[in-house]
């Protein structure tokens, strides 16, 4: 996988193609190419590697094109070099593949080939594709038919972009578990994995669905199924603006994204929150409320940051609206045989809306009757076309590999969804009054956290060599424990657990010595004193301690070496206050370490396979 980007028109399509790749840059990739069609001969440049590598051999190799397809690869089957990236293409070289995705049965497909003469190049699983569309090719059949024959043999998932030679006024594009949209131009039509790609070109998009193939030409597109037959699509007009997937004069988009989060939090409850009334209105779940306040169980099921996410709002939803909540790995979920009645609601929480695991677990749970809703960021994802119902989290883009205003959405999202159930199944209105007021003082608190930036970051210098860390947190910050340690994880390389506090002395407390920092999120809450207890054990045993504190508590300062003071709010919305330190700690230490903050090693921001 990683991201695709194609164009057919009368422009030359390189300079379109390197800027779109230079788009998809922040969703992780370890290497790029291009393929176009050039005076009737197809060409092919690659290189490991930023795009910016692949744009300085293109220019010592001048070409003029209307038709090409670009890709950056994050590796999944085979190391990162060239030869491996895309695009692959046949024996002849003059058809041209890239593809996101995983083809699970390509070792089959590989040996069958290699028993017909086909020879092999590349470590990956992506350049059977090709040969296999040539086999079909040399049967007699159509650039389409080609493409549609050999999806009928291919077991997996794709998204998958192609050009040949001998039909150069077209790109064949196909969708199965990974994301493709067309862009609609004015005598040009493009293909791409992510809209960010295209935005500079066109608003005007066309969603591919699972199982459909499309012939892109440059004043129109065809739409079939994989069985061959046509279909109308209706064309999208995008909303989003280039401006706001710029930086912004930030030095890196995560930096950019944590500011953001007075605005992001705003935009997540504007017009939801109905403070008079002390509820919210979710326009997504009208059509199915009814049916959501009658189960008698949710699951809330998601991947990495989401399903931290997930884990604050199990604490929100049993604490408030009393319905048995669980969280599930959503790559877990569907490979254990999960029990799943009709009268279970299961949220899918997914800030891109195409994470594999995720989109395969809603399906799941849509088989086996369940009420299937999805919580995403990205209009018009996947997650939001196969869900019965669900809010979208309003965020704006998210271009930082690592989550920051995305997960502080979601949990106002699920803070609303709380709020709204607890209502209409009996919450007095002056509670849910006081919840929506504390809600709506969220973003002028974390505008005052922000403030705190450069004393985070003089913090970030005294702990930059840390080797390992420690979380802790208790009840609602359990789960930006474990947050806060993966951020530092993510980006700064650093080893960081996350743990509930009191079972620090059920095992982690044995790690403890003066070289051990332990972050302790430590509001005044229920669990003040429990907290404070958990300090004294590591101050004991010469822990160095950071705590996370409300702003009016002045007892804990002799107790840590550094304290990070933050508004005090109800318990149910701390999270979303904690978790801004230690978002500002984890992007400080990284930059200190001189890493790319913005596209940490190994990661991708969409994760499109299983």
């Amino acid at each position: 996988m990683c991201g695709i980007i194609g164009y057919i028109g009368e422009k030359n399509c390189i300079p379109i193609i390197i800027n779109g790749l230079k788009r998809l840059e922040y969703r992780g990739y370890d290497s790029a190419g291009l393929g176009f069609i050039h005076n009737g001969n197809a060409h092919v440049i690659k290189s490991k590697g930023k795009v910016s590598i692949l744009e300085e051999k293109i220019n010592s190799n001048q070409y003029f094109s209307s038709l090409g397809i670009g890709h950056t690869r994050w590796a999944t089957h085979g190391i990162p070099n060239e030869t491996n990236a895309h695009p692959h293409f046949n024996e002849s070289k003059n058809l041209l593949i890239i593809h996101n995705g995983i083809i699970e049965n390509y070792q089959t497909i590989k040996t069958s080939l290699s028993n017909i003469g086909y020879k092999f190049y590349t470590e990956t699983d992506s350049e059977v594709i090709a040969h296999l569309i040539d086999s079909f090719i040399h049967k007699g059949n159509t650039l389409l038919k080609s493409v549609r024959l050999a999806l009928s043999e291919v077991e997996g998932t794709y998204g998958l972009a192609v050009i040949y030679n001998g039909e150069a006024d077209k790109i064949i594009a196909a969708r199965k578990g990974s994301p493709l949209v067309i862009g609609v131009g004015d005598g040009e039509n493009f293909i791409a994995s992510d809209v960010s790609a295209i935005l500079a070109h066109t608003k005007q998009v066309v969603y591919l669905e699972d199982g459909e193939i499309v012939e892109v030409y440059k004043d129109k597109f065809v739409t079939r199924t994989t069985s061959d037959e046509e279909i109308q699509k209706e064309i999208h007009e995008i909303s989003l603006s280039l401006d706001e997937i710029d930086k912004g004069g930030y030095s890196h988009f995560m930096l950019k994204e944590i500011m953001e989060q007075p605005e992001s939090v705003r935009n997540s409850m504007r017009g939801r929150l109905l403070i008079p009334e002390g509820s919210a209105k979710l326009g997504g779940l009208d059509n199915v409320i009814e049916r959501l306040l009658n189960c008698k169980r949710i699951i809330i099921s998601a991947c990495g940051t989401s399903w931290h996410a997930g884990l604050v709002g199990e604490y929100m939803i049993e604490k408030y609206a009393q319905i048995p909540t669980e969280v599930e790995y959503a790559s877990e979920f569907r490979y254990r045989n999960p029990i799943i009645h009709p009268d279970d609601a299961i949220f899918f929480i997914s800030q891109s809306g195409e994470t594999a695991d995720t989109l395969a677990a809603m399906k799941e749970a849509k088989n086996k009757g369940a009420l299937a809703l999805g919580i995403c960021n990205v209009v018009g994802s996947s997650i939001a076309r196969e869900s019965l119902g669900g809010v979208y989290i309003h965020a704006g883009p998210e271009i930082g590999v690592a989550s920051t205003k995305a997960f502080t959405s979601q949990l106002v999202v699920l803070a609303l969804i709380a709020l709204l159930l607890s209502r209409k199944l009996g919450m007095k209105a002056e509670e849910g009054k006081c919840i929506a007021e504390h809600m709506d003082q969220l973003p002028d608190k974390i505008a005052q956290i922000l403030k705190l930036n450069s004393e985070i970051e003089f913090i970030a210098s005294e702990f930059q060599d840390a080797k390992n860390f420690l979380y802790l947190g208790r009840g609602f910050n359990f789960p930006v424990a474990l947050e806060g340690a993966l951020k530092l994880k993510e980006i700064s390389y650093i080893h960081a657990e996350g743990y509930p506090a009191a079972e620090m002395k059920h095992g982690p407390i044995a790690l403890i010595d003066e070289n051990m920092p332990a972050i302790f999120i430590a509001p005044k809450d229920s669990t003040y004193d429990k907290i404070i207890s958990n300090i004294q054990e590591v101050k004991a045993r010469k822990g160095r301690i950071i705590a996370i504190a409300s702003e009016s508590d002045s007892e804990i300062d002799h107790l840590v070496d550094y304290t990070i003071k933050i508004p005090d709010t109800i318990s149910m919305l701390m999270p979303i206050l904690t978790v801004i330190p230690l978002q500002l700690l984890a992007y400080h230490i990284a930059v200190k370490k001189g890493l790319n903050v913005d596209q940490p090693r190994n990661l991708a921001k969409s994760v499109t396979v299983e």
